[in-house]
């Protein structure tokens, strides 16, 4: 084994899959996480339950030996859960990075690879459904839609100073809506392709002709199927690329097409019932050209129905 890693919030649905991909290179990998991974057991060397809000000498001592770590851990979900909870989610993971960043700092950690997201983008950038994709240096002037946004910021801000006050090799990448199988796909933090491929298989099952979707489903996504996830954030982390770098695809839909997809795929026709409910912002699309040229040419391969046709046939198991 090469190298040494630890991954915070490994026991949810990228830490999980990101686990197992750097078993699969032979690597020693530490999981930490308040919680083991719901739907299959963990890869990892150690699978350490802590709680990162909590600093202890037992957290600090595991980073000693470490060469790379992944910072993932942080309060999040779906629009349902980050739109009303900014107070907590600002508190916890503002706390998670500084602690985490402080500890891998004292360690000597070799490389830290930050996760932050496309919601730190403004608002005012994403008012319309065919939106401008968003290249890296829009983040400012700084106005994003919820705390999600703003402590996610604040933390780009926190590792571009730990890399020039303290010297430490930091990478920041920035999600654009990762779905997959071993996901959260109900309970109010499930992001809206595993709501959608829940919704479809429980109408299917209880024999229902209609799904509900928030909004009029015009507002705009782009999706990032989780196996082109890991494999851009393992080749971000060998990069050498220090400052933020969108991480996604550009093939943008509505929710309602979003929708149209998943029933497809599932061999069904329903009608959507749309309700009230969090939306986020109207439009988001994510510019990857900055990601293509870094990563010299490599982009996300898997589109958009073949990773649907994954995610819904995992869920569609889950219910039955």
């Amino acid at each position: 084994m090469d190298r040494k890693s630890l991954v915070t919030g490994a026991g949810g649905f990228i830490g999980h899959h990101l686990v197992s991909f750097l078993k699969s290179k032979g690597q020693y990998v530490i999981g930490v996480d308040r919680k083991r991974p719901e739907f299959e057991p963990t890869k990892a060397d150690q699978f350490i339950l802590h709680d990162i809000r909590h600093q202890t000498k037992e957290w600090q001592k595991l980073f000693e030996g470490v060469d790379d770590v992944w910072a993932l851990a942080a309060e999040m979900g779906g629009m349902g859960f980050i739109s009303y909870n900014h107070a907590m989610i600002m508190r916890d993971n503002v706390t998670i990075n500084i602690n985490t960043l402080e500890a891998a700092r004292q360690a000597g950690v070799k490389r830290y690879l930050y996760t932050s997201s496309a919601c730190i983008y403004p608002e005012y950038l994403q008012e319309v459904t065919n939106v401008k994709a968003l290249t890296e240096e829009m983040a400012y002037p700084a106005k994003p839609q919820d705390g999600y946004g703003w402590e996610k910021l604040y933390t780009e801000k926190l590792c571009e100073y730990y890399q020039q006050e303290f010297g430490m090799d930091i990478r920041i990448v920035r999600f654009h809506n990762m779905y997959g199988p071993l996901g959260t796909w109900r309970g109010g933090r499930e992001k809206a392709p595993a709501a959608l491929c829940r919704k479809v298989a429980e109408a299917i099952l209880k024999k229902q002709d209609y799904i509900e979707i928030w909004g009029d489903g015009e507002q705009t996504r782009t999706f990032c199927y989780i196996d082109d996830c890991i494999k851009g954030l393992n080749l971000i982390m060998e990069s050498g690329y220090k400052k933020p770098i969108n991480l996604g695809r550009d093939e943008m839909v509505s929710i309602n097409q979003l929708a149209d997809i998943v029933m497809k795929v599932a061999g069904v026709s329903l009608q959507k019932v749309h309700i009230v409910g969090p939306q986020g912002v109207r439009g988001r699309n994510s510019d990857n050209l900055l990601c293509k040229k870094v990563l010299n040419g490599w982009a996300p391969e898997i589109d958009l129905k073949e990773g649907l046709r994954t995610t819904y046939q995992w869920i569609h198991k889950q219910l039955v």
